[in-house]
């Protein structure tokens, strides 16, 4: 799990022309887990698949962060396991694969990407296809 979720940081920054190899650190958890996470960062008090807290997010209204030192932090990414699993059964595909698509989704939020409408939406979903293809995680 450990080599894909590497790919999947390594391809998603060469998608995005970094530099160097971004540092981001991915927590692997459980549905409860995620929740507390999105009840206390989203307020959302529900699980969901994943989520991502950006380093250097510029949030109307939101906390400020100190400017980091080390240009290649981008953030964390958090991934439910058991909610991985449900999705993979549900699209019939490898749990390996579902987990690459979340890691993906959560580095294109890290790297500015949203999918608040559907024009987003579809950027999003082709930059996930073109990184996943890349490390040959296709369907």
């Amino acid at each position: 799990m450990e080599k894909l979720l590497e790919k999947v940081v390594a391809g998603a920054a060469r998608q995005a022309d970094l530099s160097s190899q971004p540092e981001v650190s991915i927590l692997l958890v459980d549905d409860e887990g995620i929740r507390e996470l999105n009840a206390s960062y989203r307020g959302i008090d529900q699980s969901t698949d994943v989520l991502s807290f950006a380093s250097r997010e510029e949030v109307e209204d939101g906390p400020e962060f100190v400017s980091l030192e080390d240009e290649n932090i981008l953030g964390d990414v958090v991934i439910s396991l058991e909610t991985a699993q449900r999705q993979a059964n549900e699209y019939g595909h490898s749990l390996e694969r579902e987990i690459g698509f979340l890691a993906a989704h959560g580095m294109l939020h890290l790297l500015g990407f949203d999918h608040c409408g559907e024009e987003e939406r579809a950027v999003m979903r082709e930059k996930e296809e073109s990184i996943l293809e890349r490390i040959g995680l296709t369907r």
